[in-house]
C-alpha cells in the first residue's frame, strides 16, 4: 500500500553535509532483537511490537526531514513500517495488547514532537494512521484500533485544529459495535414483505453484510463467499447465517436485483433508516462486513472478506 503525502513542516536541519551534499535517507530501524530470556513466541511478538518504534522515535536522535523524509527515513519506508506494525497487531497480538500499543505509538509521536517542534513526524502519523486504520479501502482498517489513536488526536495541541471536531466525531462513531460488544439490533424487511430482526436470526455465526445492488465490490464478496466450500456448506446447513442488508432508498432497483442473492441468505432492506443515519452502525462505505457469534457479539467489525473467511474457517472447528 502506498499513499504519497505532501507534508509541510520541518526545516531541513542538517540536510546537507559540510560540502553541501544532499542528505541521504537511512533505513528504518530493524525489528527489535528479542532478549534470550523471552522464549514464548507470543511474548516475543509482543516484545517486538512494544518496542517497534523506540529507535525511530527517540527524541534524542533527530534527523533531516522534508516532504519526502520523515526524521531521516524516506516517507515510503516509514509508511511500510506502519503497515507492518498494524499487521502484526491485528494478526498476532491480543486486542487488549494491540489497543495499548496504538496508544503507546501516539504517546511516542507526541513526545517526539514536543522535543522537536520543527519535526514533521506528528503530521505524518496524523495523516497516515487514519489512512491505514480508518480508510474504507485499507486492507488493514480497524475501527477499534483507530479509536485508540483518534481519541488522543482529538485532545492533542499538536493536531490540526481544523480537524479536532472531526476527530471527536470519528471517536464517537468508532464506539458503535466495538469488537467484543453485542451488536445493535435492528429490524429489516425481506423481499416478500415480511419483517425480521437481526436478533431473530438464530445461528452459531452471523455474517452481517451491508451491500448495494449492482455494486462491483459487493459482487466480488458474494462470489468469494459462495465459492468457498466451507462457507457455502455452513450457510446451507444453518451454521452460518448471512444477513444481507440494503440501507439506501432506491427500493425498486433493490427489488429488481435482490432475487439474484443466494436463496439461503436473509436478504432485506432497512425500512427504519436508522442504519443509514448512523444511529446504530457506522457504515462509512459499501460493502461492509461484520461477523457475529451466536449471542450477536461482534467478532469482526467492518473487516475484509479475507479476514472474515479466515475467521469463519477457524470458528468452524468449534461449532458442533
Amino acid at each position: 500500500m502506498s499513499l504519497l503525502l505532501s507534508l509541510s513542516g520541518c526545516a531541513a536541519r542538517g540536510a546537507g553535509g559540510a560540502s553541501g551534499e544532499a542528505f541521504q535517507p537511512h533505513r528504518f530501524p530493524p525489528m527489535p532483537q528479542v532478549p534470550a530470556m523471552i522464549t514464548d513466541p507470543a511474548a516475543a511478538v509482543e516484545y517486538c511490537a512494544a518496542n517497534y518504534w523506540n529507535e525511530f522515535l527517540d527524541p534524542s536522535k533527530t534527523y533531516p526531514c522534508d516532504t519526502n523524509i520523515v526524521n531521516g527515513v524516506a516517507s515510503e519506508d516509514v509508511e511500510t513500517a506502519l503497515g507492518t506494525f498494524v499487521t502484526i497487531l491485528e494478526e498476532q497480538c491480543s486486542r487488549e495488547f494491540s489497543a495499548k500499543a496504538v496508544r503507546s505509538l501516539f504517546d511516542q509521536v507526541e513526545r517526539f514532537q514536543a522535543a522537536d517542534t520543527t519535526s514533521n513526524v506528528f503530521a505524518f502519523f496524523e495523516k497516515m494512521v487514519p489512512y491505514y486504520l480508518y480508510d474504507p479501502n485499507s486492507p488493514v482498517r480497524d475501527e477499534d484500533l483507530y479509536y485508540e489513536y483518534v481519541t488522543k488526536l482529538a485532545g492533542s495541541a499538536y493536531s490540526d485544529q481544523d480537524l479536532v471536531w472531526s476527530y471527536s466525531h470519528d471517536a464517537q462513531m468508532c464506539l458503535l459495535n466495538k469488537v467484543g460488544t453485542h451488536a445493535a439490533d435492528f429490524s429489516f424487511t425481506a423481499l416478500d414483505g415480511s419483517r425480521h430482526t437481526l436478533y431473530g436470526v438464530d445461528a452459531p455465526l452471523t455474517l452481517l453484510f451491508f451491500s448495494n445492488p449492482g455494486c462491483t465490490a459487493c459482487g466480488e464478496i458474494i462470489e468469494q463467499l459462495c465459492n468457498d466450500p466451507l462457507v457455502a456448506a455452513m450457510s446451507s446447513a444453518g451454521a452460518l447465517a448471512v444477513v444481507n442488508i440494503y440501507i439506501d432508498n432506491e427500493l425498486d432497483k433493490w427489488k429488481e436485483y435482490a432475487s439474484t442473492y443466494p436463496e439461503d441468505w436473509f436478504t432485506g432492506y432497512d425500512h427504519t433508516h436508522t442504519i443509514r443515519n448512523d444511529i446504530t452502525y457506522n457504515v462509512r462505505a459499501i460493502p461492509s462486513l461484520y461477523l457475529l457469534d451466536a449471542d450477536k457479539t461482534v467478532l469482526l467489525k467492518d473487516a475484509t472478506t479475507e479476514r472474515v473467511i479466515r475467521h469463519i474457517h477457524q470458528a468452524s472447528q468449534t461449532i458442533q
